[in-house]
């Protein structure tokens, strides 16, 4: 049986943000937050290029994929794939509202059709002996009955889930942007602590508006979990300490931006060896002197010249003589 995911922390899966080079920099700030995958569609790993889509490093674990699709035979072939490459979760996304994925009929709009996506759950469930999850919202558009929300949540119960992760918002299908959908629909945090007493055997991670660890520790009085989202890939470095201020452990030695920047190189010269163009892991590392002297000039120079074809290691290094 596969060892038991701890979602006490967690890093919200974000299309275009988290990729596998993200994720093995994120892991040098934790071994113990759960990282997840953007989100992937079933018939995607079926048919497309399977390494590509779902390959990742062993440093990278505890790890989630995150599945997007409403067919419950391809997820259950997607299941049975993921749990191949190693994945230590599944979850299915009910929670993008962008007309993309609204188009393939997956997303927030399943939430309108809490049955099948209860069929989806159980498909997961048999195609892996994984943990399956659901990321969900409060409800969409302007539905503002926490009955039904709750109905949604029930269902998914009886269905097996092993946790529901609610992103404390609804989703408006129409009139808003995916980046209006993560700000403008009121947070209902109160909504998810009450799921929590109405179901206190089913594990409940909450996301939405989070950005702190301080915020993070506040919601933990409440709910099983949390997940954090933009925050920590703005500005990792709020993630320095969460071993020791979310999980408990001892407090091992603080460590500095600087340190963070260069325990990060070998993995960026082995990519450059296959490769990888520097940008591929520039955007995800470019906030982590946010707030600090120079920041602006690090963030500058590496805008204007990780893109060139001769860009490489010295143009890192450059960058860092600016803030170090």
């Amino acid at each position: 049986m596969p060892a038991k995911v701890n979602r006490k922390f967690c890093i919200a899966p974000m299309m275009e943000c988290s990729d596998r080079h993200s994720r093995y920099f994120l892991r040098l700030f934790s071994k113990n937050i759960l990282l997840y995958t953007e989100m992937v569609t079933a018939a995607a790993i079926i048919h497309g290029d399977r390494d590509y889509l779902l390959g990742f490093s062993r440093q990278e674990h505890p790890v989630a994929v995150q599945l997007g699709g409403s067919d419950p035979e391809q997820l259950h072939q997607a299941a049975q794939i993921c749990a191949d490459y190693g994945y230590d979760e599944i979850n299915l996304n009910c929670g993008c509202p962008s007309d993309r994925v609204q188009s393939g009929s997956f997303g927030a709009c399943l939430m309108a059709d809490p049955g099948l996506v209860s069929e989806c759950v159980s498909a997961l469930k048999s195609g892996s002996a994984l943990p399956v999850t659901v990321k969900h919202r409060t409800g969409i558009d302007r539905q503002n009955d926490y009955d039904l929300f709750c109905r949604f949540a029930c269902t998914q119960i009886e269905a097996g889930v092993d946790a529901l992760i609610v992103h404390a918002r609804n989703a408006w299908l129409r009139g808003l942007s995916p980046k209006q959908n993560r700000e403008v629909p009121p947070l209902k945090y109160d909504w998810v602590y009450r799921l929590k007493q109405d179901f206190p055997n089913t594990e409940i991670i909450i996301n939405g508006g989070i950005k702190s660890v301080e915020s993070a520790q506040a919601h933990l009085q409440q709910v099983d979990g949390v997940m954090l989202g933009r925050e920590p890939y703005q500005n990792p470095y709020i993630l320095h300490n969460v071993d020791h201020k979310i999980f408990g452990e001892e407090q091992a030695k603080v460590l500095t931006r600087q340190a963070l920047l260069q325990n990060i190189y070998p993995y960026i010269e082995q990519q450059l060896h296959r490769g990888l163009p520097l940008t591929k892991m520039i955007r995800h590392i470019i906030g982590l002197f946010h707030g600090q002297p120079n920041a602006k000039q690090w963030r500058r120079y590496l805008s204007e010249n990780a893109f060139r074809s001769s860009a490489g290691m010295d143009t890192l290094y450059q960058a860092e003589r600016l803030v170090c």
